[in-house]
């Protein structure tokens, strides 16, 4: 699972076995550690909430999906999910939670468990 966070705006992005994961368990999580500290964000599914949310701790960020679009999301096509979460009124969160596809140009990383990506075959072209 990675973490992209950009201002107030949290994108996980989960390949093939980390949405296999989070299924099974319904909460999946990575650390980071640093010298003094250990830094932790999760994917939660959670029984009751209506959207997606968030919650902060020290150390430890987590998204929190509902169950009935966790399970819809794990055993469909469907791409992703976002939110924007009011955190004070006037300022939001955006949260976006989505399955990793194999990057069309060049990267260092590691891309075999990632998704096809829609976009790889390029079809002729119509003008």
């Amino acid at each position: 699972m990675k973490l992209r966070i950009k201002g107030n705006s949290i994108r996980l992005r989960l390949s093939k076995t980390d949405v296999a994961n989070f299924a099974s368990k319904g909460i999946l999580a990575e650390k980071t550690e640093f010298v003094n500290t250990t830094f932790t964000y999760a994917l939660e599914s959670v029984q009751g909430i209506q959207e997606i949310t968030c919650k902060n701790e020290p150390n430890l960020i987590t998204v929190c999906l509902p169950k009935h679009m966790a399970d819809e999301w794990t055993n469909t096509d469907l791409i992703g999910m976002q939110n924007d979460v009011e955190i004070v009124p006037g300022r939001k969160m955006f949260l976006l939670v989505e399955k990793d596809f194999v990057c069309i140009d060049n990267t260092f990383e590691d891309q075999s468990d990632n998704y096809p990506n829609p976009n790889a075959a390029c079809g002729p072209t119509t003008e």
